[in-house]
């Protein structure tokens, strides 16, 4: 089933950066029939397999090589798996595989997320729970570990981290960052870290421990002569 993609949601598909989707329509390199640019850009998803292929071969084809593979693989209705290209024979069954199976976790990461007005206002959550999907994809970022996140949300589980964070990936916020939500009931505070704020040092103390050193440093550095007898 061909659908209609955003932007951040075609780069998880393809498995591409979002910059390097925006290139397939600024450089002309996706075929105009595979896209829309009026208003706001989006993408076929038939389109997000010729993108990871375009980007992927990059150290084994030219660019003139994958743009002509492109051209070639969307003149035709269902897209063809293998093109030839006069003395080259190209596969692009193992692209269209995986975005398939990509698009297919988009999917799952959509239907685990709820926005209900009457909850947090209207907040994206996971379905079932109160808890935001941005602040779970954010203590994946931030390298929490799966155990810690999982320990805080009991009522979550890792399928359900996993899918949320993918989630957030094709649906990036936008504008200013909302005010932290509060913790549900059931949630657990594994450790509060404090910061102590030094005094800075003068411009002379710094100068000075700098040249200290410098000046270790160089005695370290120095090569070792023998005392004259």
């Amino acid at each position: 089933m061909i659908e209609s993609l955003t932007p951040s949601e075609a780069a998880v598909v393809a498995g591409v950066s979002v910059r390097d989707v925006h290139r397939m329509i600024d450089e002309h390199i996706l075929p105009e029939a595979l896209y829309t640019a009026t208003q706001t850009r989006s993408f076929k998803s038939q389109a997000c397999a010729l993108i990871s292929f375009y980007f992927r071969a990059a150290n084994r084809l030219t660019s003139e090589e994958r743009q002509r593979t492109i051209a070639r693989a969307s003149e035709s209705v269902p897209e063809p798996r293998t093109i030839q290209d006069e003395f080259l024979t190209i596969d692009l069954t193992p692209f269209h595989k995986e975005a398939e199976e990509r698009l297919k976790r988009l999917h799952e990461a959509q239907d685990v997320v709820v926005m209900d007005p009457e909850i947090l206002s209207g907040t994206p959550v996971i379905r079932g729970t109160r808890v935001p999907v941005y602040d779970i994809a954010a203590s994946v970022t931030i390298g929490i570990p799966m155990e810690r996140i999982l320990s805080a949300y009991p009522s979550l589980k890792r399928e359900q981290v996993e899918l949320a964070t993918l989630y957030v990936e094709a649906n990036p916020q936008r504008g200013r960052p909302r005010q932290k939500a509060p913790l549900p009931p059931n949630a657990k505070v594994i450790s509060r870290s404090t910061r102590t704020i030094s005094k800075p040092q003068s411009p002379s103390c710094s100068l000075m421990s700098a040249s200290a050193l410098n000046s270790r440093s160089w005695r370290a550095n120095a090569p070792i002569t023998k005392p004259r007898t």
